[in-house]
């Protein structure tokens, strides 16, 4: 949505809030649309946008932090009221669409459907006669008689005054709202916005004649300045009438025809106007480069902010990924030393297992070797027992003579068997005993190794366990290491931040410094070239007044030249005529005494004029000046107040910056704090199963073995105690 004052473009005062947040904050929607609207309808009601009377800058400062203006005078609708108190909400989430509006009463509402053309008509008609007034006046300069006397030419421009003046009430009354200030784009801020058709009537007083440059000639007292393909004539002296050269009436008809037609569209501006406008802009741009240097400046800060949190984004990012890397790297560490433990072990087991089967074989063979001699030992001396035996019974027999030789030798044979009997039972008896010895020798060999493969699990486990908690505990260093990097790189980016922005706001600060103190000069510059031109001028108002002065000194002189006529031809009527000489004296002596008064009052009437006028132009520009300063104190006061209302946000916004940092840094400090502390207890409880565990299985396979002793009918196997020891 375009503003109507086009020319104002970089100025501030149709600027919603977030607009001008946004040169900070970032980003806004097209409900800005909306806002310029709602000062659209407060200009054309009042006849220039609020704050229009401020400087830029300082009308920046009050539109964002200030309460959304409003309609001052009560003369319109309700409606139209809350039309503009609806397009003006400051929070742009309660600011209406475009839609919304066009549902709004204000809008909705009956209302004739060609008076926006005839207001549009009227206001053309009317600029089309003001231009033709201004045609008429450069006629009148262009072809006046050098007989004219000054008298008639002020005549004649009162009475163009006159007409201007009745044109622009009529103007006024069209509603013809458009601001176009004086000096608009190089100050920005006059004491107030004046109508496009009151502007015109002051060209009479810049004395300028616009002719083609091909056909321009001037005398060696004027100064001649191009612009374009006009020449502007200007008398050097700053008084007096233009002096142009004689030109042809047909030239510069069709000149000034050609002036008028120059742009071939409807205009509800006058050309005068146009052409001074066009003159603005083009001599006095310093408002809208200052503009644009502070909005080039803010977005350059804006942009330097958003490099630097990418630059500080990005290395933070690389710090995360670095110590994510380092993490994974303890941990697939950490998983590579636990399987190398645990093939370690079962290599370790495996070995045990192979000696102790190699053990268990030897220790075998070592018992039945010893049985095997055990045996032969037994063997030959029961042959020794037997012979001894059979030789004693022989000797017994032999003894015996009374016996018969047959009885002899069946009770030698029947003592023989009773021997080979009793040697075999013993020989089955040793038999017994070995087989006895040897199985319960390999239980109690083989319980001694379960026992050892018991301790060597129990190794193991420890060994694993011991492991796991160093790891984590490493592990848990780490993570503490790399807690305490963060936040002191968290820090260091929070302090780079925070010191960049301070440095942005103190530059941006120093240059709205400059820029008020730049506009400061300015208007006191415009203000004494102001008062310049009114000193110049003043000879010419004073010339005015006084021949004004004099013009009724003039009347009053007629006055009484008839009044004398009168009185001298009654008196020569009612005397004699040998008195009519006294009498003739008398009255040329009175007439020449009154005219000497007057004369005296004409000298006294002129010199209190242009005492009264000079005091008053003096007292006149010390207010001016007062009031100036007054005003620009004012500013530079708002000016400092806010930005010491910036410097504080942004130190509160810091030290909330700092806080939150703090809060976040407690926070994941505890979190990883309890993280430790919930992992070391998951890990102390996992020893404690898994210890529990190894010792319920080793004890079950103890007493299963121990079971299977007693099946087989050992008895209680001496054995070696378990040492149940607490591993934690």
């Amino acid at each position: 949505m375009a503003s109507p004052a086009n020319s104002f473009v970089g100025t501030p005062y149709w600027m919603a809030p977030e607009v001008i947040l946004a040169m900070d904050e970032g980003q806004y929607d097209g409900k800005v649309d909306i806002w310029s609207l709602g000062i659209t309808c407060i200009e054309m009601a009042e006849r220039k946008p609020p704050l229009f009377n401020m400087n830029a800058m300082s009308a920046l400062y009050h539109i964002a932090q200030n309460d959304s203006p409003t309609l001052q005078s009560n003369e319109w609708t309700d409606s139209f009221r809350r039309f503009v108190d609806y397009c003006l909400q400051k929070m742009p989430q309660e600011r209406p669409t475009s839609a919304e509006l066009l549902r709004h009463d204000f809008v909705r509402r009956d209302r004739p459907l060609r008076v926006l053309i005839d207001l549009i008509q009227r206001t053309k008609d009317a600029v089309r006669e003001l231009d033709n007034l201004q045609y008429r006046k450069m006629k009148k300069i262009l072809f006046q008689e050098t007989r004219n006397g000054p008298l008639n030419e002020s005549q004649e421009d009162e009475e163009d005054s006159e007409h201007g003046t009745s044109l622009s009430r009529e103007l006024d009354s069209l509603g013809s709202n458009h601001s176009i200030p004086s000096m608009s784009v190089s100050t920005g801020s006059q004491g107030s916005s004046v109508n496009s058709m009151q502007e015109v009537m002051d060209d009479s007083s810049s004395e300028l004649v616009m002719m083609h440059d091909d056909e321009s000639s001037v005398n060696s007292t004027s100064s001649v300045v191009h612009k374009k393909d006009h020449v502007f004539i200007r008398d050097e002296a700053g008084h007096g009438d233009p002096r142009p050269e004689p030109r042809p009436t047909q030239s510069v008809q069709s000149q000034a025809l050609h002036y008028r037609n120059r742009e071939r569209f409807a205009t509800i501006k006058s050309a005068s106007l146009v052409t001074r406008q066009i003159h603005e802009h083009e001599q006095e741009n310093e408002l809208r480069e200052q503009m644009s240097g502070y909005k080039r400046m803010r977005r350059q800060h804006q942009k330097q902010l958003i490099a630097l949190e990418n630059k500080l984004k990005a290395e933070m990012d690389e710090h995360r990924l670095k110590l994510q890397k380092e993490v994974e790297t303890h941990a697939n560490n950490s998983s590579i030393e636990l399987e190398k433990l645990a093939k370690k072990q079962v290599a370790i087991i495996e070995k045990e297992a192979k000696v102790a089967a190699a053990d268990e074989k030897k220790f075998q063979q070592q018992i039945l070797a010893q049985q095997k001699k055990d045996l032969t030992t037994f063997l030959e001396s029961q042959k020794k027992q037997y012979k001894i035996c059979k030789e004693k019974i022989k000797e017994e027999m032999n003894e015996d003579h009374s016996t018969p030789k047959k009885e002899k030798q069946e009770r030698i044979s029947k003592h023989k068997e009773n021997l080979q009997h009793t040697q075999a039972e013993e020989e089955a008896h040793l038999l017994t005993q070995q087989r006895l010895y040897y199985d319960k020798n390999c239980r109690f060999f083989k319980r001694k190794i379960m026992i050892k493969r018991h301790e060597v699990e129990q190794q193991n486990i420890r060994e694993e366990l011991n492991k796991k908690r160093t790891q984590k505990e490493m592990e848990h260093a780490m993570l503490i290491r790399h807690d305490e990097s963060t936040r002191e790189l968290e820090y260091r980016q929070l302090h780079t931040l925070q010191k960049l922005r301070m440095d942005l706001i103190r530059l941006q600060h120093q240059t709205e410094l400059e820029n008020q103190l730049e506009y400061n000069k300015r208007r006191e510059r415009e203000l004494h070239r102001k008062h310049v031109m009114e000193l110049r001028q003043q000879p010419k108002n004073l010339k005015a007044m006084e021949m004004q002065i004099k013009k009724q000194f003039q009347d009053t002189c007629k006055v009484q030249t008839k009044q004398y006529k009168a009185l001298k031809n009654h008196q020569l009527e009612v005397t004699p005529k040998n008195e009519h000489k006294t009498i003739l004296k008398t009255l040329k002596d009175e007439q020449t005494r009154k005219l000497a008064i007057l004369a005296e009052q004409y000298e006294q009437s002129i010199n209190e004029m242009m005492a009264s006028q000079a005091l008053r132009l003096d007292e006149a520009q010390e207010a001016e000046c007062q009031a100036l300063r007054l005003q620009l104190q004012q500013e530079m006061e708002l000016l400092n107040a806010y930005q010491s209302k910036i410097k504080m946000q942004t130190e509160a916004q810091h030290e909330r910056e700092l806080q939150k940092l703090e809060q976040r840094v407690s926070l994941r400090r505890a979190h990883l704090e309890q993280k430790i502390e919930e992992e070391l207890a998951a890990l102390q409880k996992e020893r404690s199963e898994r210890i529990k565990y190894l010792l319920e299985r080793q004890e079950r396979e103890i007493e299963t073995f121990d079971m299977e002793s007693l099946r087989m009918g050992f008895g209680n196997l001496v054995t070696l105690d378990f040492p149940k020891e607490d591993y934690r």
